[in-house]
């Protein structure tokens, strides 16, 4: 394994690459403010796969929006669309994790002959919104946006407080946040700041409500397994993933009892049943 930078018209990404050169091409995403090291505890199981998981725009190691822009959903497949052209990659299987997973689905709509198969870990579209609150949704989001302004760089004192911040906001074990973490930060004079774009946590001015969302899974045309977590969370229930899963054309679930990194906790549960539908 190593890390690889990939050149693209709206800057320099950074990667993990791993596997097999030559073997069935694997671009893994990962999900909202983790990084490509989520992927770590899965690539004993990745080792045929000539993968590559990629720290999107903002995150991990890769480099930040350019100022003044922001991160829209859809900006995220062109991204992907880049890294694959990049790679020299016509098609490749997609492994999406969350917030990775959504953008993994829109672009199997979007550009179906990049796509083989895609295998999802809790995700399956992206997160619906309701379509009575656009309007203060749209407020919400602009009015956070131009009240930003700069702010000072938070000083990390060491490795230890950052995976204590880390898990106050997401529920997963230490070792796994401790991976995520360590790619996520930087040395500054005193300590460390997280090398994450603060803008990531601005709110978004536009959802997708149900319908547009069950509408775009319509589109895809590529084989999908999802290996979804029980309990699921609030914003992707048992019922909502079973009426989107009726929406595709080749669609599966795999529920596995666990919390929302699947992936990183139990990676061979989940790698066991991602290898034999890539392998199909």
């Amino acid at each position: 394994m190593h890390e690889q930078r990939i050149e693209t018209a709206r800057g320099p990404l950074a990667a993990l690459r791993g596997g097999r050169a030559g073997g069935p091409r694997l671009l893994c995403l990962h999900g909202w403010l983790d990084n490509a090291a989520s992927f770590l505890p899965l690539s004993p199981w990745l080792a045929e796969f000539d993968w590559v998981a990629l720290d999107l725009p903002g995150h991990g190691a890769s480099s930040h929006r350019a100022p003044g822009y922001d991160y829209a959903f859809a900006d995220w497949l062109h991204d992907v669309l880049d890294v694959l052209d990049a790679l020299g990659w016509e098609q490749a299987d997609l492994l999406g994790h969350s917030m990775g997973g959504a953008i993994a689905c829109a672009l199997a709509a979007a550009a179906p002959a990049r796509v083989r198969r895609l295998a999802l870990v809790e995700a399956l579209g992206p997160v619906a919104g309701d379509p009575t609150l656009a309007g203060s949704r749209l407020r919400e989001a602009v009015q956070a946006r131009r009240a930003r302004g700069m702010r000072p760089t938070r000083v990390i004192p060491d490795l230890e407080t950052a995976v204590a911040m880390r898990l106050t906001a997401t529920q997963m074990d230490r070792e796994s946040a401790r991976l995520i973490v360590e790619r996520n930060l930087q040395p500054v004079r005193g300590g460390f700041a997280w090398r994450s774009d603060p803008r990531l946590t601005l709110p978004g001015h536009v959802r997708m409500d149900e319908v547009a969302v069950q509408s775009l899974l319509r589109a895809i045309e590529a084989p999908v397994l999802v290996v979804a977590a029980d309990p699921a969370p609030p914003y992707f229930t048992a019922a909502v993933r079973e009426a989107r899963l009726a929406c595709l054309r080749d669609g599966r679930v795999l529920v596995l009892p666990g919390s929302h990194h699947l992936h990183m906790e139990q990676p061979q549960a989940v790698a066991t049943p991602v290898l034999e539908f890539l392998r199909a």
